[in-house]
């Protein structure tokens, strides 16, 4: 009975360490699992999720902040974001 109280223990407390980081918001997921195909820099040929793209270097901090904060009050939409992305991505690959 020991051993199996100690099982029990060791369960719960592995549980309550996986519940210990924040959650993930809906709109940082939707980001992360959108995939869109660009031909630039060395994206070319490879899909990349949209959180990968606001991330790399082709997008200046504060674009990249303005356009979460936009995504995540609802004034753009995933969609939008897209686009967005896509055009600044390409355009600062092709300068």
């Amino acid at each position: 009975v020991t051993v199996k109280s100690s099982d029990q223990d060791t369960v719960t407390a592995a549980g309550e360490q996986r519940n210990d980081p924040p959650k993930e918001e809906p709109w940082q997921a939707a980001l992360k699992t959108t995939v869109v195909s660009i031909e630039a820099g060395e994206f070319r040929g490879h899909k990349v999720s949209l959180w990968d793209l606001l991330h790399s270097r082709y997008i200046p901090e504060e674009n990249r902040k303005e356009l979460l904060e936009l995504y995540e009050a609802g004034e753009l939409t995933l969609e939008q974001v897209k686009t967005v992305v896509s055009t600044i991505v390409s355009r600062a690959a092709a300068a």
